[in-house]
């Protein structure tokens, strides 16, 4: 981290003069920023977004000093690599206010899991349902899966009548997403909420 000045600061001691120390903001992960950077020719661009040719590292750094910026690389791989003056605590400061705003926009979508069984009961098939149609309404996934036990792997079909069955009861609230396949014992279906988009 490069140490942090106040600018302007009044350093003279005949105060005819007002000498300015460059204050260095804390580098980034991601960019690097003023004296972090190396490469020793650089194509400049300034605050208002011009061309200002190749100049030499230190000539970057002038300019940016006097503009009271932070000379900031954002092309490194560029040859030669490309910096921009700008404020560089304002850019941040931007750039994570819209990071915050699009975490807040998105909409978190779980999944939920019910199981069943190739010969499940009435009773149960109703609770299991019952379940699921919570999770829907909520606006969850629901992945449907009939674990297929023993010998009854060789009854494929039985598991896709529960899933259809399954499918059928919850179609005015959802909508298959992914048609029952087997992985494995397992056979699975993916149902989505209809007004998911809303």
């Amino acid at each position: 981290m490069c140490p942090h000045f106040l600018f302007d600061k009044n350093l003279s001691g005949n105060g005819s003069e007002t000498q300015k120390i460059w204050r260095w903001l804390a580098i980034s992960k991601d960019m690097n920023v003023n004296e972090k950077i190396r490469a020793k020719e650089l194509r400049l661009i300034d605050a208002n977004g011009d061309q200002l040719g190749v100049k030499s590292r230190q000539e970057a750094l002038e300019l940016a000093q006097k503009q009271n910026l932070d000379l900031v690389l954002v092309a490194p791989t560029a040859k030669p690599p490309v910096a921009r003056i700008m404020n560089y605590g304002k850019f941040r400061y931007e750039q994570q206010k819209k990071e915050k705003e699009a975490r807040k926009n998105q909409k978190i979508i779980n999944v939920k899991e019910v199981r069943f069984t190739p010969g499940i009961g009435a009773h149960d098939f109703e609770t299991k349902l019952k379940n699921a149609r919570k999770f829907l309404e909520k606006g969850d996934k629901v992945k449907a899966a009939v674990r297929f036990r023993g010998r009854a792997i060789t009854h494929k079909e039985l598991g896709r009548e529960v899933l259809d069955r399954f499918a059928k009861e919850v179609k005015d609230i959802a909508t298959v997403e992914s048609q029952p396949k087997m992985e494995g014992r397992n056979m699975f279906m993916m149902l989505a909420p209809i007004n998911e988009n809303k």
